[in-house]
């Protein structure tokens, strides 16, 4: 159950950061950052609320099964949203496109976690 709680946690931590990291995109960024780099700024938080809620979906499913796979795929969904996510605000604050190389890792991290859920729904049936 301690398993289950901390990802709860960590999904309800996500999601409030990824209001407030919307909401400074669109109130504090809006007028500074060129349309293309706020745009950057607004699909990271977008995945980032995603996936924040797969953490909580995580939280569920580990509660029901503490050893099912889910766990793991709380620990991609973690993954991604640190470099999914975490590259699109480096570019949109800096303007370095090098940056968007670390976002196919996060991608494929997201991937990797619903498959896991998944994977974790379907052997748990």
């Amino acid at each position: 159950m301690e398993v289950a709680r901390g990802w709860a946690l960590a999904g309800s931590v996500a999601a409030f950061l990824g209001v407030a990291i919307g909401a400074f995109g669109a109130h504090g960024l809006g007028e500074t950052l060129p349309p293309e780099r706020l745009a950057n700024w607004e699909t990271g938080a977008r995945y980032q609320m995603y996936h924040a809620f797969g953490l909580l979906a995580v939280s569920v499913a580990v509660a029901r099964r503490p050893g099912s796979p889910a766990r793991h795929a709380g620990t991609a969904f973690v993954a991604g949203i640190v470099l999914f996510s975490g590259s699109l605000y480096a570019i949109a604050l800096t303007g370095i496109r090098t940056f968007g190389a670390i976002a196919p890792l996060g991608g494929a991290a997201f991937l990797a976690g619903w498959g896991l859920l998944g994977w974790a729904a379907w052997r748990d049936r």
